[in-house]
């Protein structure tokens, strides 16, 4: 079984087509940023375009949706912002959403202090999977995947100290467009596809024992 992951979709759908294996996979993982700004209707219409390639969605708002992006979420039972879900026997998916604040002044910001408290609180819903993968927009600091096009690391110490502590087996983030790419923290795989308009997308494998994950194109 596999599942497909992207974010940073900024109400710009058009590669969705172009995904290999959007419409077979077992589940879309959507990591955040799906509106600019966007109300939910915003929200509603890129969901609504994902679902025509496949209807097994799950998603979580980033910093640039706002509450009503999130309350759609809700109802249709795909949100994973500070939940827990079961993928498959015994491999679990954790999902917290937003991001600390930015030079620009998006919806959904939040301190340093309430996201860590945010992935502590999220974690203890995870017991008894033998594996997890979380779902984190902001990405891990000092890291391949936290890095502006200036060489500056913006991401998340307590995302880092996080994972560190943790080891889910993987991390996918995004947020930060320009630094696509994967990276090692311990034995957690952190990977950021970008912007699903680069064509970046997350591929997940699990083949009931084992966890794999690849960033792929189109």
């Amino acid at each position: 079984m596999y599942w497909i992951a992207f974010g940073d979709i900024h109400e710009s759908t058009g590669l969705l087509g172009s995904v290999p294996g959007l419409a077979e996979a077992d589940g879309i993982i959507v990591t955040g940023d799906l509106t600019n700004r966007g109300d939910r209707e915003a929200g509603k219409r890129v969901l609504d375009d994902v679902a025509r390639y496949n209807p097994r969605i799950l998603a979580q708002p980033g910093n640039m949706d706002t509450d009503g992006v999130t309350a759609y979420m809700r109802e249709q039972d795909m949100d994973i912002h500070l939940r827990v879900r079961e993928l498959a026997p015994g491999l679990g998916l954790m999902g917290v959403g937003l991001s600390t604040p930015t030079p620009f002044g998006t919806p959904g910001e939040i301190p340093e202090t309430t996201l860590v408290q945010w992935l502590d609180k999220t974690y203890t819903l995870a017991n008894g999977f033998d594996q997890l993968i979380c779902i984190i927009h902001e990405p891990p600091i000092d890291t391949a995947v936290d890095r502006l096009s200036n060489g500056q690391h913006v991401g998340s110490p307590g995302v880092r100290a996080f994972l560190e502590r943790v080891q889910p087996v993987l991390a996918v983030t995004g947020h930060i467009h320009e630094a696509a790419g994967a990276d090692r923290i311990g034995k957690t795989t952190v990977i950021n596809p970008g912007m699903l308009s680069g064509g970046g997308f997350v591929r997940i494998d699990f083949d009931g024992k084992t966890v794999s994950a690849t960033l792929e194109s189109v």
